[in-house]
């Protein structure tokens, strides 16, 4: 299978309207200015607490799998050291970053639903925390480098939800046509709630490059069990 390892990808956050995230809901988009050195994906497995008076331990039991997070930290920068366009400050990326991320839908009366995107790395979630720190400055005070740190909680809507917890349904092994912007790892997190099926797609599909889907394509979604 042939990859196309020169291409520089950035980045891209997705804001949608609606837990679905489909492209009718989608409200805007923002692509890092330079791509962040790291990212952190954190898990968490829950357990019951309690213990009875007078012992010296319990066994632990299972109550959830937290939602997963996702960390981040993305660089501002207007001197033009990494698009060779310097600007007069970073002020209007960072308003609007913020919009994007921290606006209320006005019908939904609450905040967005954001995809993260980034290579193999597909995440759904909702935004918890924004931290901007301002780090270079002008004489007359405007900043011209910030460093904003970012985290998104995981979250799907319903369907999705009781699709990926009945083992049988039937939502786990069909087909899906290609739309414009798709690729093959958001497809796969839009499956199987995980996007690194991306490989095991493409070979069954015979895509010999999957970075770039042509849309309309048919692509045959194998069910999980035969997808790991």
């Amino acid at each position: 299978m042939s990859v196309d390892k020169g291409k520089l990808e950035k980045v891209k956050i997705i804001a949608y309207k609606k837990p679905e995230m489909d492209d009718g809901s989608k409200t805007g988009d923002f692509d890092a200015f330079i791509n962040p050195e790291s990212y952190q994906l954190n898990y968490k497995i829950e357990y019951a607490e309690g213990q009875g008076q007078g012992t010296s331990g319990k066994q632990q039991k299972f109550k959830a799998i937290a939602p997963d997070e996702l960390a981040l930290e993305l660089l501002f920068d207007s001197t033009g050291i990494a698009d060779e366009q310097p600007r007069a400050d970073i002020w209007d990326d960072i308003k609007k970053f913020k919009k994007l991320l921290t606006d209320y839908e006005g019908d939904a009366h609450e905040p967005r639903h954001f995809r993260v995107i980034w290579g193999p790395m597909a995440f759904a979630g909702r935004l918890t925390s924004l931290n901007i720190n301002f780090k270079l400055f002008k004489p007359d005070g405007r900043p011209i480098r910030a460093l904003a740190k970012v985290t998104f909680k995981s979250s799907i809507d319903d369907k999705k939800r009781v699709a990926k917890e009945d083992p049988l349904s039937p939502d786990l092994t069909h087909q899906r046509t290609v739309a414009n912007g798709d690729h093959l790892s958001l497809m796969s997190f839009r499956q199987y709630e995980d996007p690194a099926y991306y490989f095991q797609l493409a070979r069954a599909n015979n895509l010999t490059n999957f970075r770039k889907l042509t849309p309309g394509t048919v692509i045959n979604f194998l069910p999980l069990e035969d997808a790991r």
